[in-house]
């Protein structure tokens, strides 16, 4: 005979299917998320960096795939600038720094884009 008076905490009774799991806000787009302008950033200058051929300096060439790039830099630089809070803080200050960044992220793109080799 066995004793189910004592349930463990993995018992499948403690959990019920109408709990709903957490999602990240990295695939809500209606919601803002830090780490999705961050990534949209840095994938935009791997990806302008990649499409110019820029690992070999004697390959450099002009691409008209840029523009995509530079709309997920865009696109990363406003979903950073959703995430300022209106009263100032530290971590205020700390998205200003990845504004900055992000901008010279931009202003790299563009330029890669505008600046055909």
């Amino acid at each position: 005979m066995v004793d189910r008076s004592h349930r463990g905490p993995l018992s499948h009774s403690v959990y019920s299917r109408s709990v709903p799991l957490p999602r990240f806000n990295f695939f809500l787009l209606h919601q803002r998320s830090l780490l999705r302008g961050i990534v949209l950033s840095l994938a935009a200058l791997a990806g302008s960096m990649r499409l110019t051929g820029f690992p070999d300096a004697a390959h450099l060439h002009p691409s008209h795939w840029l523009f995509l790039p530079v709309l997920a830099a865009a696109w990363g630089m406003v979903d950073t600038a959703r995430c300022i809070g209106r009263k100032w803080s530290l971590f205020h200050a700390g998205i200003l720094i990845l504004l900055y960044s992000e901008l010279m992220i931009l202003a790299l793109t563009v330029f890669l884009w505008l600046y055909q080799v």
